[in-house]
């Protein structure tokens, strides 16, 4: 039998929104900041850890496998592995999920997890052309070759290519994330007021949680090296309304389409971390329990309607573990789109997509609309790709507090045509 695998603390840094340069913060430097606090409150210290687990979709050069370079800063000691994992918006999930199959094997009691993104500092790359220029002239090992490899330079050598971008295009379909989103729009007919109004929701639900300091107990503030300050997520539009949002342009199809930067999640920088332990660390240490990771489940769909991956991740997990939709206390499904969380909705309620798509004799019915994302989402929040599945169970975990034994779902939509899902237990009694 698998043994239990319990949530005992988390912490994440604020989300900021990038701008319109780097931002401050590396995505190790990130991780290490919400680490460092997880890690000081903490009865057992770093070196009695078994494993840092970490997901990062776009680690800088001098970044990589992420998670050993974190821990090393986090002061594990050297004999304390790590490894990074990347399923790209599911990256942070991962990592948990890792994590979980390892204490539930009993091969680990004390595993450090989670994920961590820097979207600002996204490199940008030589073409190939460049890159090929380059070779010829480092090739080149006479003047009379050298002169004639320069004059084969071109002004269009110097266009750059930034990863990001190529990042959030699927290379099979050939499609962009955002153009996903308007396919699964079309097919379940979620016009653009629709789009815009669950946008708007999203913001008012992270603006009063703000307000109302629901989230401050799983951020960390996070300092620059210039006096900076970051004690939330400042992507939040206090400001925003119908009006505003209605004189946003189109992004991924100008002519007809509806998605938009508003109702779009945003490109942004966040770490978010979480400690897992077995039922001897939670005795041996005595560790507060938040919660207990009860099951996951991965799903694949068409890439080019990723954003119903959810639905497919969902339905699985649920059928394995007798449940419904209905059963579930809070839900949060990660808004990478408006259109992507209502088409989800829509999915979930209709008998033909049940019947036709998911092989069930009936809808399994939408999420309760107050349920859902009840604080607000990526669209108001922010999406750090490595970072937001891990982020979505540390709320979810923290938001059950006040229902032990409770049921919660984090789930979000994958691209390259996949989606996650994952079962909390609130308080989760070792």
């Amino acid at each position: 039998m698998s043994a239990k695998v319990f949530i005992v603390d988390g912490a994440r840094t604020p989300f900021l929104k990038a701008r319109d340069e780097p931002g401050p913060f590396s995505a190790a430097d990130l991780a290490v900041m919400a680490g460092r606090a997880l890690l000081a409150r903490q009865p057992f210290a770093a070196e009695d850890l078994d494993e840092v687990i970490l997901g990062c979709v776009i680690p800088a050069p001098d970044e990589a496998n992420i998670a050993r370079i974190v821990g090393l800063r986090l002061g594990t000691g050297f004999a304390v592995p790590a490894y990074t994992v990347q399923r790209n918006c599911a990256s942070g999930l991962q990592a948990v999920a890792n994590a979980y199959d390892h204490i539930s094997a009993g091969r680990a009691d004390l595993v450090l997890t989670g994920g961590t993104e820097a979207m600002s500092r996204a490199p940008i790359q030589w073409n190939m052309a460049m890159s090929r220029w380059l070779a010829r002239l480092y090739r080149a090992k006479d003047p009379g070759r050298r002169l004639r490899a320069l004059a084969s330079f071109r002004i269009g050598h110097l266009k750059p290519v930034f990863s990001l971008l190529l990042g959030l295009r699927d290379p099979v379909v050939g499609l962009s994330m955002g153009q996903t989103a308007e396919i699964v729009a079309h097919r379940f007919g979620i016009g653009r007021l629709a789009q815009d109004s669950y946008a708007l929701q999203s913001h008012q639900r992270a603006a009063r949680a703000q307000a109302d300091g629901l989230l401050k107990d799983e951020i960390e503030p996070v300092y620059g090296s210039r006096a900076d300050y970051y004690g939330q997520d400042d992507g939040v539009r206090t400001d925003t309304d119908l009006e505003k949002l209605a004189r946003l342009k189109p992004v991924f199809d100008r002519r007809f389409g509806d998605v938009t930067s508003g109702n779009s999640s945003q490109i942004t920088d966040g770490a978010a971390l979480l400690v897992l332990a077995s039922a001897a660390a939670v005795k041996r240490w005595r560790l507060p329990v938040l919660g207990e990771i009860v099951d996951y489940a991965w799903a694949g769909v068409d890439p080019s309607q990723m954003g119903l991956g959810p639905v497919h991740a969902t339905a699985k997990l649920l059928a394995a573990q007798g449940l419904g939709t209905g059963d579930l206390h809070h839900v949060e499904l990660n808004e990478a789109f408006s259109a992507q969380v209502l088409a989800c909705q829509a999915a979930l309620a209709s008998e033909s997509y049940a019947k036709e798509e998911l092989g069930l004799p009936a809808p399994l019915g939408a999420f309760d609309a107050a349920r859902l994302n009840p604080h607000g989402g990526a669209v108001a929040l922010g999406h750090p790709v490595g970072a937001t599945g891990a982020r979505l169970v540390l709320h979810l975990v923290r938001s059950l507090g006040d229902a032990p034994g409770a049921l919660g779902l984090a789930t979000l939509c994958i691209g390259g045509g996949q989606g996650g899902a994952m079962l909390i237990r609130g308080g989760g009694a070792s």
